[in-house]
């Protein structure tokens, strides 16, 4: 799995996590899993995996710090990453290997975590062929929570990488130097994982896992806002299309009845 650092950041206030946060719950069942199969296992380069969700029928968010060998600190072959939807128990709804990616253009890959890192820290892959599976639905993504706001999240991890966890209920803790710090379980393997808000009861993303923390002696998760860096990412994915035809995104595609809903454990 792709790894990261577990970090005490010093420049945020403590803050406890709420005791009313969820439990994971592992999603090992069609049933279970249904609602969730456009988050997906990404495969990088057969070293490590990291969680990616659909967005569009041919592209995944992810956090760009997938995209680096830990070693060499060089980018990675973006055509030897593929995105397993839905994954669970040796079965993908979906398999697609990445065509291109895209990061952040401030991100810069470091061994040691700061904010600015934190908060640059996404990526945009696009699929060798889009995903017209209706069952494999691409998820909308919305502004970023406030402070308080109940989000959940689903990911793999190094524990649990054959099926997908939800937490669905965790919180926004603070937001400070562009970095959502959050009560949500994560670990190795969680990096690129959708952070969802359920305003209206419908899943939207507005955050990707960054890192995992310490504040205040509690263990949390890192995130970034996503308005700003996910314009950047289209605007260079239209860039790079500048030289031929262009192919039309709309992030979030259509949504069909099958699409993700709230789920009540």
């Amino acid at each position: 799995m792709r790894r990261w650092a577990g970090i005490i950041l010093a420049f945020l206030l403590p803050v406890a996590a709420s005791a009313q946060d969820a439990r994971l719950q592992r999603l090992d069942t069609t049933d279970d899993g249904r609602a969730w199969e456009g988050v997906g296992r990404l495969d990088i380069n057969g070293a490590g995996f990291c969680t990616g969700a659909l967005i569009a029928p041919n592209l995944v968010l992810t956090a760009a710090h997938c995209l680096y060998d830990r070693k060499t600190r060089t980018r990675i072959d973006a055509e030897t990453i593929e995105f397993l939807a839905g994954w669970r128990n040796g079965r993908a709804s979906a398999y697609r290997f990445v065509r291109r990616a895209v990061v952040h253009p401030d991100y810069r890959y470091e061994e040691n975590l700061a904010p600015e890192r934190v908060k640059n820290d996404v990526a945009l892959l696009e699929l060798q062929h889009p995903i017209r599976n209706t069952t494999v639905v691409p998820f909308k993504t919305a502004t970023r929570p406030r402070k308080g706001e109940e989000i959940g999240i689903v990911s793999y991890a190094h524990d649990r990488a054959e099926a997908p966890s939800l937490q669905e209920v965790c919180r926004v803790m603070a937001r400070q130097q562009g970095v959502l710090v959050m009560s949500c379980n994560v670990d190795y393997g969680s990096s690129g994982a959708p952070v969802f808000s359920f305003a209206d009861g419908t899943p939207r993303i507005v955050s990707v896992v960054s890192a995992k923390a310490e504040v205040g002696g509690s263990r949390v998760a890192l995130g970034t806002d996503l308005d700003e860096p996910l314009a950047l990412l289209l605007a260079g994915l239209a860039r790079d299309d500048s030289a031929g035809a262009a192919t039309r995104v709309i992030v979030g595609g259509e949504r069909h009845d099958t699409g993700a809903k709230f789920i009540k454990p």
